[in-house]
């Protein structure tokens, strides 16, 4: 009986405490605090720390874990403080029934969901603390119901869309912390309202549009974050006449303009104007914040003078100007030495000239990171940089540096990175940099130092990167450096005058990823040991005099991405471990004296990733590599014997057959084609056998609609071959045009025995008379979806694109990759097949793309074929007087009556490149005088590369990481369109240099 009554009891005896303890009017109330609280409990996935063991009934929930009630109102919950405690789970909506909540703090969880929209209902609400957790959807726009609201945290979350404008009804709000997620749009010009703000920081998102003129009205604004963003125009000048102000940081956006020079601020702390395009002079009243400890502007376009002033702050603990336009010596360091707090000075790419002060000594003893790189500074490394005893990475690489280096640097205890290259350094490297035990990187290339390697530096235990190449060192490689286990991204070496063998002790470089001894005079066999540098990814030893066999050993380096061992001596045949090496891209094994099959697996089915030139021994391997047959043994001759003893007489009983056929078919071309007896070219491939009435009907009788380009000697129509289920590209020769038939047969021999993934494949042709009885040639290629590169550099309107279907606008790794095989394919013409082939008219609209959107060259219709005859060039076809070729991309020499050469086709693919990342034409309207595409990129160097880069393009990734990409490909072009044809660079080089800048890109895009 008494069960059966229980449930009736509890609501009755909770009423009776209530009435007893609690007033009786907040009992239901008190209730509803509970059931939200537990709720909440239940939406909670998972407890890392057990937070809600205490959440239960003989508890008062006031007690519970992480919850606070009132003083006035004991029985009501105004705290919810649970943050960093492993949460996982979502946000119940009940939490809205939490009336008297004044703050809710759950950041460092993993809350997902959506915030619910009823935390609108909490009026009372002051702080919302929701940081580091991973809420999706919007912003709840009804988060403008909590009018007590003073705290905002929902920084690091993966919220979307805008900022609500509703918000500017907050007006307690003094914190609107936003970052960290991928909101998109503007920032409302409504949080000029918010006149309690005192902190906005909307950093790491993707918002876009200007910074608005209103927030200068905020006059108790003390920190302003919109850092990585995509913010354009021009910092509100209002900003620097709030007095409040203490740090502002608009890093990594696309703000741009002078900074006012009367600025006064003297709360200022921080100041990060990094990666925009700020211009014009550093305000001088910056010195006069005097509590400044940051002031980073880098890469920027600030020019002028450094200020004197600087001096003054004497907290300032980074200066960093990398990479502007400032023209000044370094006499300003003189100042810097009364900043006793300064740790790190970032000088780097500018146009700061002189000598290095000797006061460079007398700077804090706290100073950590010294850059004067990329300048244009001479004479000595002063002797008192010793007197920087913290100092930790110091780099003075690419000037103009010269003399012994006589400093003693195991005086510098702390140093982790020396970078030193591309200097003029003589002398010999000194044994100074010994003992070092914090020491990670040396850098030291392309300056003159001559004498040994010091043995001194394998105590170097903790070093990961050492590159001494290009320098006139001499002796054998020492065995303690060469066995640093501690090497794991760089042991370079090449380019000096090294001798011997490589010691046995290479072994030991198990973490090591690259390592390049290429172009010095080592010799002896590859020792076996180097099988166990399991993580190489790149080994290059070209250019020495190894000898013997290639080691299979090899094979044990799963991870090699590129190998090089040409320009030896080694022996023997190709080791078919090489097919092992699955992740291997590069291969080059030319002039050596290798011999016998090469291998058709792995690798060597890419021609393009191999390179044999000069092998003259070798033979098989796949088509595309055009070498000579194999020879068949002698077990392998008695096999064939009686395998044909049994084939010979149907083979005969065929070649019969096939000849009585063949009669008939000559008998009926002959009857169809007396008017002319058109001579073809042989080709060494087997082609479709098309007919004029089959092209007739494929391509709608040549309807214009089918027309997907014209050239110079006809027009190009898509067909469709219904039977074959194929689409094609038919060019119809426009016989009546002087030199059609000439480009005919041009194209004919040019492509009769070539074969390359990266060369727009013929199909066919056809040489015939139409049904009016006029001579008819065309040439059938493989259809290609994605049109010609033109289309895609050159866009049309943007109601062209709609009916296009899609925007044609290539990413910088689809350029490049573009830019990749278009080289690939040209330097194949040049080196790769038996006579060398000079294109003579590369340009966009003669690149074709698949639908992988890989690159296809076509139109050979001037194409010359040259072969080395005795030391000289002959040509097998003659070339008119008159210039061939596209007006922009036809080299100058052309124009003086030069011969068609390889210097020439480099000309037109330099001119391709610029145009690819400008998107500039070469006969581009603003060009006059003597501008030109190549002087104008190369005038624009380095500085101002971001200023003519392709617009579509420049803002697809930020960082300097990128821009380095673009300055290196322009470099690229400007060097391969040098007036004088011996300086331009080679087209093997440039494949290599292409490879490493997509590979760099690649990798920083990871990060």
């Amino acid at each position: 009986m008494a069960n059966k009554w229980w449930p009736f009891c509890v609501p009755l005896l909770w009423c009776c405490l209530c009435s007893f303890k609690f007033n009786p009017a907040t009992c239901l109330q008190n209730e509803t605090d509970r059931l939200a609280l537990i709720s909440f409990k239940q939406a909670i996935l998972q407890d890392a720390f057990q937070v809600f063991n205490s959440w239960n009934d003989s508890v008062h929930f006031c007690n519970w874990s992480g919850v606070s009630c009132g003083r006035r109102h004991p029985d009501r919950v105004v705290a919810l403080n649970l943050n960093s405690q492993g949460l996982v789970g979502t946000l119940s909506p009940h939490i809205g029934n939490l009336s008297f909540l004044r703050l809710m703090d759950l950041q460092n969880n993993s809350f997902h969901g959506q915030i619910p929209q009823e935390i609108g209902r909490l009026s009372r609400l002051q702080h919302l603390v929701l940081s580091n957790n991973s809420f999706q959807g919007n912003i709840p726009t009804n988060l403008s119901h909590c009018s007590n609201l003073m705290y905002l945290d929902l920084i690091d979350n993966k919220l979307v869309g805008n900022i609500p404008a509703e918000l500017d009804s907050l007006q307690k709000l003094g914190a609107l912390e936003l970052g960290r997620n991928k909101l998109t749009g503007s920032i409302p010009p409504s949080i000029g309202n918010l006149s309690s703000l005192w902190a906005i920081i909307l950093g790491v998102s993707d918002l876009q549009g200007q910074i608005p003129e209103e927030i200068s009205r905020l006059g108790n604004l003390e920190y302003l974050m919109l850092t990585d963003n995509n913010l354009v125009g021009e910092v509100p000048p209002g900003l620097f006449n709030i007095s409040s102000i203490s740090k502002i940081s608009v890093d990594h956006n696309q703000l741009h303009g002078r900074l006012p020079s009367d600025t006064t601020l003297p709360n200022l702390k921080a100041l990060g104007f990094s990666f925009n395009r700020f211009t014009g002079p550093i305000p001088n009243s910056w010195s006069n914040a005097s509590a400044l400890y940051l002031i980073s502007i880098e890469s920027n376009r600030f020019s002028g003078l450094v200020p004197r002033g600087f001096g003054m702050l004497q907290h300032l603990l980074y200066l960093i100007l990398h990479q502007n336009q400032l023209q000044d010596d370094l006499s300003f360091i003189n100042s810097l030495t009364n900043c006793t707090s300064l740790k790190g000075l970032i000088l780097s790419s500018n146009f700061l000239e002189g000598t290095v002060p000797n006061s460079i000594a007398n700077l804090s003893k706290s100073v950590q990171y010294i850059s004067l790189s990329e300048n244009q500074l001479h004479n000595a490394i002063p002797l008192g940089i010793v007197n920087l005893p913290n100092l930790r990475r110091f780099e003075c690489n690419h000037n103009y540096l010269t003399g012994p280096l006589l400093v003693d640097f195991e005086k510098l205890r702390h140093l982790e990175y020396l970078d030193l290259e591309n200097n003029k350094f003589t002398g010999i490297i000194p044994s100074s940099i010994r003992n070092l035990s914090f020491l990670s990187h040396i850098l030291m290339g392309f300056n003159n130092f001559s004498g040994s390697i010091p043995a001194s530096l394998g105590t170097c235990h903790n070093l990961i990167e050492l590159d001494l190449s290009h320098n006139s060192l001499s002796g054998s490689i020492p065995r303690e450096v060469i066995s640093l286990t501690s090497l794991s991204i760089l042991l370079n070496l090449s380019g000096n005058e090294l001798t011997g063998p490589i010691p046995s002790e290479i072994g030991f470089l198990q973490n090591l990823a690259q390592l390049d001894l290429s172009d010095n005079r080592l010799s002896g066999m590859i020792p076996s040991t180097i099988g166990k540098c399991l993580s190489l990814e790149q080994l290059r030893l070209e250019g020495n005099s190894f000898d013997g066999e290639i080691p299979q050993v090899l094979s044990a380096l799963q991870g090699l991405q590129e190998l090089d061992i040409s320009r030896n001596n080694f022996s023997g045949g190709i080791p078919d471990s090489l097919t092992q090496l699955h992740g291997l891209s590069y291969l080059n094994l030319s002039f050596n004296k290798l011999h016998g099959m090469v291998p058709n697996r792995g690798i060597f089915l890419n021609a393009s990733a191999v390179s044999l030139m000069g092998n003259n021994d070798l033979c098989g391997g796949i088509t595309e590599m055009k070498l000579p047959s194999c020879l068949i043994t002698n077990s392998k001759k008695i096999n064939l014997f009686h395998g044909l003893k049994m084939t010979i007489p149907v083979v005969v009983a065929a070649i019969l057959s096939a000849l009585f056929v063949c009669s008939l078919i000559f008998w009926h071309r002959k009857r169809i084609s007396r008017k002319k007896n058109i001579s073809m070219p042989l080709f060494e491939h087997q082609f479709l056998r098309i007919s004029y009435a089959e092209l007739f009907k494929a391509t709608d009788g040549f309807s214009i609609a089918n027309i997907i380009g014209v050239g110079s000697y006809g027009s190009v129509y898509k067909g469709l071959f219904e039977q074959l289920g194929m689409e094609v590209a038919v060019k119809v020769l426009n016989l009546q045009r002087r030199g059609a038939s000439n480009s005919f047969m041009s194209e004919c021999q040019a492509l009769r025995t070539i074969r390359h993934r990266n060369l727009l494949k013929l199909l066919s042709v056809c040489s015939s008379i139409d049904f009016e009885g006029n001579y008819f040639k065309a040439l059938i290629y493989e259809f290609m979806v994605n049109g010609s590169l033109e289309k895609w550099l050159h866009a049309g309107s943007v109601e062209e694109d709609a009916q296009e279907g899609e925007s044609r606008n290539l990413k910088v790794i689809e350029r490049l990759n573009i830019a990749i095989d278009i080289a690939t394919a040209i330097e194949y013409l040049h080196n790769g097949s038996s006579s060398t082939i000079i294109h003579g008219d590369l340009k966009p609209s003669n690149v074709l793309l698949d639908e992988e959107m890989t690159a296809h060259i076509g139109d050979f219709g001037l194409a010359k074929i040259v072969a080395s005859v005795s030391g000289e060039i002959q040509q097998y076809q003659s070339s008119s007087t008159a210039i061939k070729g596209s007006i922009g991309y036809v080299a100058p020499e052309y124009g003086l009556g030069d011969p068609v050469s390889k210097e020439g086709d480099m000309y037109s693919y330099a001119i391709l490149l610029l145009e690819m990342f400008t998107g500039k034409k070469p006969i581009d309207e603003s060009f006059k005088d003597d501008l030109n595409l190549h002087t104008y990129v190369e005038r624009n160097l380095p500085d101002r590369v971001m200023e003519i880069v392709d617009p579509r393009i420049a803002f697809e990734d930020g960082g300097g990481s990128f821009e380095d990409c673009i300055l290196s490909i322009m470099r690229i072009g400007v060097a391969c369109s040098m007036e004088q044809p011996g300086k331009r660079m080679k087209m093997g080089d440039v494949i290599s240099e292409l490879v490493k800048i997509k590979g760099f890109y690649l990798k920083e895009r990871l990060k």
